[in-house]
């Protein structure tokens, strides 16, 4: 798996939320990447057959760029991700928000090994990749959107992925 690049920029809100241009006060990616290795659950937000959302609570990692994650593919999401891959994954606070963006998709073999010791560091439970029902999933992140209360609108933030050359 390739570790992306990331450019910061401001992200296009309506006028009335305050967003100005420029750089000042913009999230670092320090901050954001502290929030996704800290998170304890990550909220998977697909959409059904029917064009209904659901959103669920999953316990993962951010390792390698990715946020790395198990769930039974018989399960609502693991059908939704199957037919419908973009995704949504957004962490527990509405105060030190980070939103990430993209498709999920069956997790590279060369990170399963590296994420079931990290979650089993993490959870003190340890996944089973051979288990038919831990179907191992991971999002490596189109863009992420991400801002601090305390002080927005000033930190919001938008970050774009790029792959090295």
């Amino acid at each position: 798996m390739v570790t992306p690049d990331w450019v910061a920029e401001r992200p296009a809100m309506p006028v009335g939320y305050g967003i100005a241009d420029g750089a000042d006060g913009q999230v670092p990616w320090a901050w954001v990447e502290e929030q996704l290795v800290g998170a304890r659950s990550y909220w998977v937000c697909t959409t059904r057959g029917d064009g209904r959302p659901h959103a669920m609570p999953v316990w993962g990692v951010w390792l390698h760029g990715a946020v790395l994650f198990s769930t039974d593919p018989s399960s609502v999401k693991g059908r939704n991700l199957a037919s419908r891959p973009d995704v949504v994954i957004h962490l527990e606070s509405g105060d030190d928000v980070v939103i990430a963006e993209g498709r999920a998709e069956a997790m590279d073999t060369a990170v399963v090994a590296a994420f079931c010791d990290a979650y089993d560091a993490k959870y003190a439970v340890r996944p089973q990749p051979d288990n038919e029902t831990h179907g191992l999933y991971q999002l490596v992140p189109d863009r992420l959107l991400v801002w601090r209360e305390s002080d927005f609108p000033t930190s919001a933030t938008r970050f774009r992925r790029t792959l090295p050359a």
